[in-house]
């Protein structure tokens, strides 16, 4: 689950954000994000969560499949993955936590303002 997080957001990067569509960078992180979705199913195959018990590796993979749609990314192709993701969205704390977050967060958090800001830095942007 260490690399879920960082290729998934290079393919939401690439994918959604970047100013250029670069196929070929499109292409090389929807790969590896269908690489990283099996390598969990097929650790799913065998537990019932990805540790074998409810981890902090379920908290912290769950947004990054939850986003499989805008990952290029079909649940269906993933048998055990998709039923990981049908018992952790259903769970009373998850739904909670979701439900919050949608009440808090009520402006969108992707903008062309952020875009500049997120997508601009660099070591000359850093103010000491």
């Amino acid at each position: 689950m260490g690399g879920l997080g960082p290729m998934s957001g290079q393919n939401l990067h690439f994918g959604q954000y970047a100013p250029v569509q670069l196929p070929y960078a499109i292409d090389r992180y929807v790969n590896e994000t269908a690489h990283l979705f099996k390598v969990l199913d097929k650790q799913l195959a065998d537990n019932e969560y990805i540790a074998g018990d409810y981890s902090i590796a379920d908290m912290a993979s769950y947004p990054w499949i939850l986003k499989y749609p805008v990952l290029q990314q079909q649940l269906d192709d993933y048998p055990n993955l998709k039923r990981w993701y049908q018992q952790v969205v259903t769970r009373p704390a998850m739904i909670r936590a979701y439900a919050t977050g949608t009440a808090i967060n009520t402006i969108p958090t992707i903008t062309e303002e952020s875009k500049k800001i997120l997508l601009g830095q660099s070591a000359a942007s850093l103010v000491a």
